[in-house]
């Protein structure tokens, strides 16, 4: 009978082979389909993760949705702006053959009131102005002194083009994402012919001239409380074969203790942690992140406490949906912490005590139910499956996730640096890429003064156009009273 025996346990040894190699194609297969969900969707699929039951939070940091006041003011804003418009009267007369009556044939028809009027708002294409400017000079007969007046402002020695035109570059390229063989084009339109390299040039002294700006830029974000991080590809020229390699750009924003936000960028050549480490090292406090290695050595080189991202979290159950619809279960316990936050914004109790009980009586509960439902589908699950990795992945960052339970400065998600990066991502798909590590960190500093100015709605061509010619004789001990921030206060 030992023969049969044997027989047995290789047969079972056998189907136990069988299965894991099945389960391994299955997995593999689960695998690549996600793969082939997410290339559709990124080709031709709906870019949103919003569901039916996601309420409308602000994206805001810190900001609470708008207020029927806010509402009001902006409309009386728009209003104002339509009023102070340049106004051209047009004056539309009948036509010879109506300028009698039909019923009498009275030819003197009497004007009837001022007329009626309407208006249409019509869009006239901007002009190149060529400024003049004449010294004047002064001489005294008695021994020949002359006194010459000062001259016109320069952002450029030698050069022909004031700050508004680089600034306009500036905006066109690091706020509307035009690259600069498009402005050439434009240009052209007008009748203004300027060669794209003379544009390149200007860009970049622009930058060169504004470095200290968006350098203290960054200084203060990094000394703030709260830092929120992310990064992205913008591809780059290599020196050595004349081919585009890859470059990175990472992001820095923070609020300040006035509730406006800052924005700040760094171009570096690889994707490596010596970026973050360079910026904060040193500093203290709470650094919101994605689950990137990258920031894992943070907590070497400063007393910052790391916390992780919910909506991370969330796009990984979100994209094993199409495999595993038992994500749907994950999602809603999700959706319950995003309700809180929701509930506490429509009361306008953002960062306060109020907002920290809020968590802990109703986000605090939430978040035990998807700690046992993350610990009981574990062992469910394949590890390599969509879901699979979606779970190790929550409870790999348990700890980083549940920060924001004993702090209300701390947003549940780090959206708001993973927007600050879609310009960039819209920017390289008009460019495509940055022509060596120089060019580089000078857009990312023109994209930190850029976004910035945004978020704090500030217009850009008009802080631009103001600073660059100024930056250059401004006291650096007084240095902060040109950022964005500083600079908007100073106009109100």
């Amino acid at each position: 009978m030992a023969p049969v025996v044997d027989h047995e346990c290789a047969l079972t040894a056998f189907v136990q082979e069988q299965q894991k190699r099945l389960d391994a194609v299955i997995a593999l297969a689960e695998r690549q389909q996600r793969e082939i969900e997410q290339l559709k969707k990124a080709l031709i699929g709906p870019k949103s993760e919003r569901t039916k039951k996601m309420p409308s939070v602000d994206k805001a940091v810190g900001k609470s949705p708008s207020t029927p006041e806010e509402k009001l003011a902006r409309r009386r804003a728009n209003a104002k702006a339509r009023k102070a418009l340049e106004v051209v009267t047009v004056d539309h007369k009948v036509p010879d053959d109506e300028r009698s009556c039909p019923r009498c044939g009275n030819e003197a028809l009497e004007q009837l009131g001022a007329g009626r009027a309407t208006e249409v708002i019509e869009y006239v294409p901007g002009r190149f102005v060529r400024r003049r400017h004449v010294q004047e000079v002064l001489r005294c007969r008695c021994n020949g002194h002359v006194v010459t007046a000062p001259g016109a402002p320069k952002v450029v020695e030698q050069g022909h083009y004031g700050a508004s035109f680089i600034a306009h570059l500036i905006v066109a390229k690091c706020v509307d994402s035009l690259p600069i063989y498009r402005l050439e084009k434009a240009f052209a339109r007008e009748g203004m012919h300027i060669k794209r390299s003379t544009m390149n040039d200007l860009f970049h002294r622009g930058a060169c001239i504004l470095e200290p700006l968006y350098a203290r830029l960054l200084e203060q974000i990094a000394k703030r409380y709260l830092v929120q991080a992310d990064e992205t590809r913008l591809r780059m020229l290599d020196d050595g074969a004349g081919k585009p390699k890859n470059g990175f750009i990472w992001t820095f924003v923070a609020p300040d203790d006035k509730g406006g936000l800052d924005v700040a960028y760094r171009f570096a050549a690889d994707r490596s942690g010596q970026t973050p480490r360079e910026i904060l090292g040193g500093t203290s406090g709470v650094l919101l992140v994605d689950g990137f290695s990258g920031y894992n050595s943070i907590a070497e080189v400063s007393s910052r406490v790391r916390a992780a991202c919910h909506a991370h979290l969330r796009r990984y159950f979100h994209e094993s949906l199409p495999t595993s619809p038992v994500a749907q279960e994950a999602l809603d316990l999700i959706l319950e912490l995003y309700r809180v936050e929701h509930d506490v914004q429509q009361r306008g109790v953002v960062g306060t005590i109020s907002h920290l009980e809020f968590r802990q009586r109703r986000s605090a509960p939430a978040r035990d139910r998807l700690k046992a439902w993350l610990d009981d589908n574990l062992g469910r699950q394949m590890p390599k499956s969509p879901i699979g990795v979606a779970i190790r992945y929550g409870l790999n960052q348990w700890d980083e996730l549940g920060r924001f339970l004993d702090d209300a400065r701390i947003p549940l998600d780090n959206n708001a640096s993973e927007r600050s990066l879609r310009r960039v991502a819209l920017g390289r798909k008009n460019y495509l890429f940055v022509g060596d590590a120089d060019s580089g960190a000078n857009i990312a500093g023109l994209y930190s003064l850029a976004a910035t100015c945004e978020a704090r709605s500030i217009n850009p061509l008009e802080y631009l156009t103001d600073v660059l010619s100024r930056v250059g004789d401004h006291p650096a001990s007084k240095l902060d009273e040109l950022l964005p921030g500083p600079w908007a206060a100073a106009q109100a």
